[in-house]
């Protein structure tokens, strides 16, 4: 970092043309945020313990055998909530997409960046872990700086060797987790507790995915917030002037200064001491009273800061706050617009289908083919046969034996080898089987014909499938 010039320093600004974290040759500015102190950050706190035990914990829970969530794609395998999904199940998925989508469109529109500050993954495990174990060993911010400028001894070894060796045990840990969302805990466990040589794909990804966490946390930080997610990007399609941002109230704190300092002669100044705790605390290095900016992730420092500060010099808390341009500036309240109501709708609609589509998808599903190439055949003087394939998805966690019948309707099925379609518990079975039908029944060359599939004598799908037959004069 010796080439990393140091911001959150005190340096007035009117307009900038790139990011707070860069300067004008191009080099990355290092952040060194001061530790918040406020209502915001105390509650962001106790959130974020809780978002911790979800993350660490899901991984343990196990219903019927089966994680709540895992995200297996190699093997085209997904849980959500115990409910298994394959790929043939990809149109929930682009559908549950365009929900997300819609979600994240409506959410902005009303609430801006609130996900990012609150719930982001980034966020939290930066702020409110690998950010507070930094405090913890090497101080405050300006301890930080100090201890960065300062000559290599034993002492600055010991702190900054404590902490990098802290970061990637904490990011070989989350790797794990993260795996475990991916594989599942089982799996994971086998690969933690079985030799090396046996896991060599898995130990190598649990290695790279370290690699990667403790990248981001020790050196990236809010570079992944301002260069790699596009959010910070898209806020500026999505916001209005009537979304809710953390925003400075500057009809109320211009003009900026040192009221102490200030004589009767000089223009009344606003609420705005010019102190830069606001700065001081921002993560990402801004300057929240330049306006709405790509970098701010909403996290509420700056407002625990300012308010500090206002209480201290007996003026009103809120100088930053929670509140939209427009409300800043015509003293309008958050309104529930039009373009809201129209993604509410659309929303509305998305999820509808999607819940439908949900609670009527089958644990079984099967499809029916007549074996190409064959044509029918005769059975006897009365009777013609078909001869057909069965491919059979099972999403339940027990193994099933589907017997197949004609549905309303004369005739006899004969299925191959056994009087069943044996299917494996979340796996797949496939059979072939014969349909007879009496030459009396056939009408026309190919017949529309229906098959039940029962399991343990209870029905639980019809399918439709073609019959080939003469046609009879």
């Amino acid at each position: 970092m010796s080439n990393i010039e140091h911001i959150n320093e005190p340096v007035s600004e009117s307009f900038r043309d790139r990011i707070a974290t860069v300067d004008a040759e191009g080099k990355r500015k290092w952040v060194y945020a001061y530790k918040p102190k406020g209502k915001f950050y105390n509650i962001r706190t106790w959130l974020s313990i809780f978002y911790f035990i979800i993350f660490f914990g899901m991984p343990f829970i196990q219903i019927d055998g089966r994680p709540l969530f895992m995200f297996n794609i190699p093997e085209g395998k997904f849980i959500l909530f115990t409910k298994i999904f394959w790929p043939q199940d990809f149109f929930i998925f682009g559908l549950t997409m365009i929900t997300f989508v819609f979600f994240v469109v409506l959410f902005t529109a009303a609430f801006g960046r609130l996900f990012c500050g609150w719930a982001c993954p980034q966020t939290n495990f930066m702020e409110m872990m690998f950010r507070k174990i930094e405090f913890l060993i090497l101080g405050d911010a300006p301890a930080q700086r100090q201890l960065h400028n300062a000559p290599w001894t034993g002492k600055k070894i010991f702190k900054v060797g404590l902490k990098h060796i802290v970061f990637y045990l904490l990011s070989f840990i989350i790797a794990n987790f993260f795996l475990a969302y991916i594989i599942g805990m089982p799996a994971l466990l086998k690969i933690i507790t079985g030799p090396v040589s046996e896991h060599i794909v898995g130990f190598a990804s649990i290695l790279i995915f370290s690699g990667v966490f403790y990248g981001v946390y020790a050196f990236f930080r809010e570079q992944a917030c301002t260069v790699v997610c596009p959010y910070g990007r898209l806020q500026s399609v999505l916001l209005d002037k009537n979304s809710m941002i953390v925003a400075y109230d500057y009809k109320r704190g211009e003009p900026r200064g040192n009221f102490k300092k200030a004589t009767s002669a000089t223009q009344p100044l606003g609420d705005c001491i010019d102190c830069f705790q606001c700065v001081k605390v921002c993560p990402t290095g801004i300057d929240i009273r330049n306006g709405v900016q790509m970098e701010c992730v909403g996290c509420t420092a700056c407002i625990d800061a300012c308010n500090n500060v206002m209480e201290k010099i007996g003026k009103p808390k809120g100088l930053i706050r929670y509140a939209s341009e427009n409300s800043i500036a015509n003293g309008i309240p958050l309104k529930y617009t039009s373009r809201m109501k129209f993604y509410t709708l659309l929303c509305g609609i998305v999820l509808v289908v999607l819940s439908t589509i949900l609670a009527s998808r089958k644990d079984v599903d099967a499809t029916i083919i007549r074996t190409p190439g064959i044509l029918y055949q005769e059975r006897g003087n009365d009777s013609i046969s078909n001869l057909y394939n069965i491919k059979v998805v099972n999403k339940t966690t027990k193994n099933v034996e589907l017997q197949l019948q004609l549905h309303q309707l004369n005739g006899k099925i004969d299925i191959i080898g056994k009087p069943y379609v044996l299917v494996p518990k979340e796996g797949q079975g496939s059979g072939e089987f014969f349909i007879t039908l009496p030459k009396s029944i056939i009408k026309e060359r190919s017949s529309h014909i229906k098959i039940d599939l029962l399991s343990n004598h209870q029905k639980i799908a019809t399918l439709k499938t073609n019959f080939l037959g003469p046609v009879n004069d």
